[in-house]
């Protein structure tokens, strides 16, 4: 039923309500009341229905219920009884239905899956829960797979696979890679409903290996990882473009069912090149508008609440330049039930008769079932009170045996709906629940409001009486509302009194009284003034009040709406504030507020603090308001105001304003009238017909304006006709068949009399047509209907009022509505200037066929393919709008060589017309655009190769490339020029018989039948730096390391006597390169002070030859020895027997010498001979092997040669470069001042070791040694 809300100003207490009911009866939330009266079960609180749990933490089930008595709860688990008891670690709470599970401390949640519900039972009878099922959440891992790479032409389609595990409930899917991030999605890529990944087309910046797809469970917060998915992106030149393929749904229909308010998600996902556009369309109808959106860059449809109406057919488009897809997805909207009209509680009394009502409906039909007490009603104890009907039940003449609690449950294949509904029987006397001899306090015409709270059973009837013997109220002074508060809406002195509230039913009757005052309002009579006041010095401001007797009223002060300072110099007493030795901090709006118990009142003033004057001391501040206004000389359109000045404040007054209020029209607002200099005291004022004028006065001077004076009497001027008639009037018509005429209205002052009305009046012009004319009021809009289209009218509009009209109005020209053009411009030609511009000519329309404000012509135009090149891309239509009636216009900024199509269209101020038919042209060829590069690479002594790439634009048909280049010197100069025509399918040159190091300017363009393009120009020269000349050049470096030294040495080409000098460092520093200078022109050279187990970098270069170098060569020392033994070679006695052995060895290599230059064998050259040992046959000069020591070798260089083993096998990992070579294994060394000594000796101890590694470093020891 209808229930009306009551305020009550005491704040009294508000009727709450236990339930809602068919019947009369309400049962107030009374504490008291609630302790005596009985009720059956109510469930306030349950788990959901579906309750997925998490398996780490306890189980809570609840079931909250109230009723009186307390109800008492149970359980069943899977449609038998649960008997907690018997289950250590189930507990239910106390007072309570809840079940708590234990599962920290042991317990399983996969053992307690199951259907649960919870009655809750009185006397009264019973109530139940809805099926909960139990179901632990799952979040398991994911399957191990092989995964194989994904290799994948650029601009295929491509499907990632995610196959999440099945957990409950389902994971959250999400693609990143190895750091974490995601992985950017666009029309192109993204994640589909299911989880996969797709690739509308690939592209080589796809290629990664770490495509993952993450699941996350929300129940346990935990994340699953699948294994880490390759993409490897292949190019192939060109592209294939491909027109649009959907990857999903496959198919070309499918089918879809959802449940009535769901979130219905419809997913199209196409493949394509270039990237598809996807658009979707419900057949034979519209998307719903404010529930549909598109999410994943349009390719899903989302329409949130569904219900039946949102079945049909959903078709997805999608579409690239080259064709389009599409697919149609039949979507069916089922119901699970819902509630039309749920069944309520039902209160009655002894003998009444009610009824329960449980309608629902569904998709399909749900079936009603009635339950009692929580069992089906067919079993259920029989109550002859009670009456079946479907989906009612029927109550008549209940007894309180009748009180039980019904269940209706509508159920259909998609779910089911649960319900609780009392039936309580109660016979109980009234009841009032408002304190007896309540006192109510109201000030003077505000609203009053008894409150009478009751409660009876059956519903007491309130009657209210004023004093002892009155009699019962009515009437239109009163208001009676349902809760039985009695409302008095302007209570005056006389509502004073007592009332008596009176509740009465079959078993009884009670009344109660309760008190009415009513109090004068609190009046400020003495408001604080405005004040201007000097530094230092002191101010007070008054608040003198008027209030009830009775009341107590409390004063507060605040400056600018917040607390007074705290400060001892604000004085605040019972009528005013004072501010002893005042600051300029002070300056600010000080307000007075008034406060009672029943009301408050306010007033403020504003204090303005200006600098102390010399002395004397003098008070500048605003002037005083004038006053005694006086008017005279009155006539009906003028009259004379006079007045006296107030106090200047030693400021003197510069000029005063005049106001007036019209107190007929706008009473109670003050306008600006007119100002007079400060010396004039009286004005003759210019007055409008029909106005009840009051005037007041405003001194003005140098501190501000005054407050305004006293209002004059009153001047009622006497009606007459209008003076002036609307302005600003148009007609323009909405529609294709009205005209809507507006205009502004007059303001009340310009009606100049009473009943202003206007005179509306129209005719078609240039017809012998009568004006047509209507009189309106309090409007400023008219439409005129059922006019033809878009033709002028001649429009006026006149004010009149009761005493007759305005003078005559001017008339204006207006049109009725525009509606759109009907014929298309004809015989459109083109005619092509050049390649970028095109002149469209067509013929105006016939100015009757535009039907409207003719705007222009518009051109719509558009590529449609471009004649050197296959790719296509998506249309792009130009518009060009040509105002007025103009016949031909300029199309720019066109490509060359390429097919376009246009159409012309006359556009009005309704819209555009119908098109003409599609004009196609062709522009002719234009110069090409630069080529899109030109890279120089493999520069040799006298050749130069060159790459470039075909222009973005070709702009028609290439016939060839022009390659212009010519040399500069060192001052920058330019030689002659060379030009070279190559074939437009080449894409490289080598051009050769270059001068060696040179610098060349090159000049590339493409060119077609038209001419020549852009330019594109490099620089390159014949060498690959500059400053290197391929001659002289130092090559072979190659080094020989030990421990802390190393061995380099080189090749050397060119002049003779070049300085050469060795630069080194450890290899990856960027620490600068340290140099050594070879003394002599030596080809090899030792590095010592060497680190270690270090990796170095070498190069070796010459000085005063323009600086050249050979290449880096990186070498490693050998490991540091764990002990080493002294050096005998750094003791003297060592070097003193060494020198005299090196004198003997000088000795024999001089008798070796000569013997040899007389043909013979020295003694060695013997042995070897008698010995003929394979291993060491002469070597010859000329394969590279040493022979016998001669005069014309002393002086040479070493130089490589290759040593063959004793196996006669050469091993390929024996480096060319190692100096090695130059003896056998281990024992061909260096020493240390960089000299060769080789072993000659037929005793082989080892065989050879490969590269550079030596067990020892090489000493004097070893030296002797090899001529032994």
């Amino acid at each position: 039923m209808t229930k009306k809300k009551s305020i009550s100003a005491s704040k009294a207490s508000l009727v709450l309500f236990l339930c809602q009911m068919i019947s009369a009866l309400d049962v107030p939330l009374d504490s008291k009341l609630l302790e005596e009266l009985s009720q059956p079960p109510t469930i306030t609180q349950q788990s959901p229905k579906d309750y997925i749990v998490d398996p780490r933490e306890n189980i809570v089930i609840q079931c909250e219920a109230k009723g009186k008595p307390p109800p008492s709860f149970s359980w069943t688990r899977n449609g038998t009884h649960f008997d907690i008891d018997k289950d250590a670690q189930v507990t239910m709470k106390p007072n309570s239905g809840t079940l708590v599970i234990n599962i920290m401390n042991g317990g399983k949640a996969e053992a307690y899956e199951g259907v649960y519900q919870c009655t809750a039972r009185n006397e009264r009878g019973a109530a139940i829960s809805n099926n909960i099922v139990i179901r632990p959440s799952r979040s398991p891992l994911w399957t191990k797979e092989k995964l194989e790479p994904n290799q994948v032409r650029e601009g295929d389609s491509l499907v990632l696979h995610c196959r999440p595990p099945v957990g409950l409930p389902p994971p959250i899917i999400f693609w990143m890679d190895n750091a974490f991030q995601r992985l950017p999605q666009s029309e192109r890529v993204s994640q589909g409903l299911n989880g996969d990944l797709y690739f509308s087309n690939v592209q080589p910046e796809d290629t990664r290996e770490d495509y993952i797809c993450y699941a996350r469970f929300n129940h346990t917060q935990t994340i699953q990882q699948k294994q880490p998915i390759s993409v490897k992106v292949f190019s192939t030149r060109p592209v294939t473009e491909r027109q649009p393929v959907l990857l999903t749904p496959t198919g070309s229909t499918s089918t879809k069912v959802e449940l009535r308010g769901n979130v219905l998600l419809l997913e199209c996902i196409a493949a394509g090149l270039p990237t598809p556009v996807i658009r979707w369309i419900k057949e034979g109808g519209e998307l719903p508008a404010n529930r549909t959106f598109f999410e994943n860059f349009k390719k899903t449809l989302k329409i949130i609440d569904v219900s039946e109406a949102d079945s049909g057919n959903y078709k997805c488009i999608a579409r690239n330049i080259l064709g389009s897809a599409h697919h149609v997805i039949s979507v069916t909207v089922k119901a699970a039930p819902y509630w039309i009209t749920a069944p309520r509680n039902l209160v009655l009394s002894p003998g009444e008769d009610g009824t329960l009502i449980c309608r629902a409906n569904g998709n399909p039909k749900p079936s009603i079932s009635w339950l009692a007490n929580g069992v089906p009603i067919a079993i259920a104890p029989e109550d002859p009170s009670r009456k079946v009907d479907g989906d009612t039940i029927i109550f008549s003449h209940v007894q309180e045996r009748s009180s039980a609690v019904y269940q209706c449950n509508a159920s259909n294949e998609y779910g089911y709906l649960l319900a609780n509904a009392f039936v309580n029987v109660l016979a109980e006397p009234p009841r009032i629940l408002t304190p007896a001899n309540k006192l109510y306090q109201v000030i003077a015409d505000s609203p009053a409001l008894l409150d009478c709270a009751y409660f009876g059973s059956p519903k007491p009837e309130i009657e209210w009486f004023k004093g002892v013997k009155g009699s019962i109220l009515h009437g239109s002074e009163y208001i009676f509302h349902d809760n039985g508060t009695l409302e008095i809406p302007v209570a005056q002195k006389d509502s004073t009194g007592a009332y008596t509230c009176v509740a009465r039913n079959k078993l009884g009757k009670i009344q109660n009284e309760v008190q009415l005052e009513i109090k004068d309002p609190t009046v400020i009579i003495k408001q604080p003034e405005y004040k201007v006041i000097q530094r230092y010095g002191q101010v007070s401001f008054e608040c003198i009040i008027k209030h009830d007797s009775t009341l107590l009223p409390t004063v507060i002060w605040l400056k600018d709406n917040d607390e007074l300072p705290d400060d001892e110099r604000f004085l605040v007493g019972k009528d005013n504030l004072t501010i002893m030795n005042v600051t300029d901090k002070d300056d600010g709006t000080y307000t007075c507020i008034v406060n009672t118990t029943l009301d408050s009142v306010s007033a403020s003033a504003v204090l303005t603090v200006v600098a102390a004057p010399p002395t004397p001391a003098i008070i500048y501040a605003r002037p005083n308001p004038p006053f005694d206004l006086e008017l005279t000389g009155q006539l009906e359109r003028s009259v004379e105001l006079s007045w006296i000045p107030g106090d200047e404040n030693n400021s003197p007054i510069t000029n005063f304003v005049i106001e007036y209020e019209d107190g007929l029209h706008e009473p109670g607002l003050w306008h600006y009238q007119t100002e007079v200099p400060g010396t004039q005291t009286t004005v003759q004022l210019k007055l409008s017909p029909y106005v009840n004028y009051s005037f007041r006065v405003i001194a003005v001077n140098e501190i501000g304006r005054s407050q305004p004076s006293e209002p004059s009497e009153q001047y009622l001027t006497k009606s007459a006709n209008p003076d002036e008639n609307p302005s600003n009037v148009q007609g323009i018509g909405s529609e294709p068949d009205n005209l809507v005429i507006t205009w502004e209205s007059l303001k009340g002052f310009q009606s100049n009399g009473p009943g202003l009305q206007y005179k509306v009046s129209w005719r078609q012009k240039d017809v012998d047509d009568e004006w047509t004319s209507v009189i309106v009021a309090n409007v400023s809009k008219y439409i005129v209907s059922g006019t033809p289209t878009f033709v002028p009218y001649e429009i006026k509009v006149q004010a009149l009022n009761d005493l007759g009209y305005a003078p005559e109005p001017s008339e204006v020209i207006g049109h009725s509505g525009e509606d759109l053009p009907m014929v298309a411009p004809g015989n459109v030609q083109v005619h092509v200037i050049n390649s970028t511009l095109a002149k469209v000519h067509w013929d105006p329309v016939p100015l009757k066929t535009v039907r409207g404000h003719l705007q222009g012509y518009k051109v719509y135009y558009w590529k449609v393919q471009s004649l050197s090149r296959r790719s296509r891309r998506h249309v792009e239509k130009k518009i060009l709008t040509f105002k007025g009636n103009k016949t031909f216009g300029m199309l720019p900024g066109l490509e060359p060589y390429s097919t376009y199509k246009l159409n012309v269209r006359v556009a009005n101020g309704k819209g555009e017309g119908p098109a003409s038919p599609d004009k196609v042209f062709r522009t002719p060829e234009g110069v090409p655009s630069s080529p899109s590069f030109l890279k120089i690479t493999n520069p040799t002594l006298d050749s130069l190769t060159l790459e470039w790439g075909s222009p973005t634009h070709p702009n028609g048909v290439l016939t060839s490339y022009i390659l212009k280049f010519q040399p500069i010197n060192n001052t920058h100069e330019l030689g002659p020029l060379v030009e070279i025509r190559i074939p437009a399918n080449e894409s490289s040159l080598i051009l050769k018989n270059l001068n060696y190091s040179t610098r060349y300017k090159f000049y590339f363009n493409a060119q077609t039948s038209v001419g020549s393009g852009n330019q594109i120009t490099e620089e390159a020269v014949t060498i690959m730096d500059e400053v290197q000349p391929l001659y002289p050049r130092i090559r072979n470096v190659t080094t020989a390391a030990a421990e802390t030294y190393a061995n380099i040495s080189w090749e050397y080409e060119g002049p003779d006597h070049a300085n050469f000098y060795v630069e080194y460092g450890v290899a990856g520093s960027k620490e600068d390169w340290k140099k050594e200078i070879v003394n002599g022109s030596r080809s090899f050279f030792v590095l010592k002070g060497l680190t270690p187990g270090t990796a170095y970098k070498v190069r070796v270069g010459a000085e005063g030859l323009s600086g050249f170098r050979s290449s880096e060569d990186v070498f490693e020392t050998g490991p540091a020895m764990a002990s080493r033994q002294v050096d005998i070679a750094t003791q003297g006695w060592f070097i003193g027997l060494m020198c005299a052995v090196a004198l003997l060895i000088l000795i024999l290599l001089i008798v070796c010498f000569i013997r040899r230059n007389k043909g013979g064998k020295y003694p060695v050259k013997e042995k070897e001979d008698a010995h003929a040992d394979p291993e060491i046959q002469p070597m010859k000069e000329d394969d590279g092997t040493f022979g016998e020591y001669s005069d014309a070798e002393d002086h040479k260089p070493l130089k490589k040669g290759s040593r063959t083993p004793s196996d006669r096998t050469v091993k390929k990992e024996d480096s060319d470069d190692s100096l090695v070579d130059y003896g056998e294994g281990v024992n061909g060394q260096f020493n240390e001042d960089g000299s060769f000594i080789g072993q000659y000796s037929g005793k082989k101890e080892k065989e050879p070791a490969e590269g550079n590694e030596s067990s020892e470093a090489p000493s004097p020891v070893n030296a002797m040694n090899s001529f032994v």
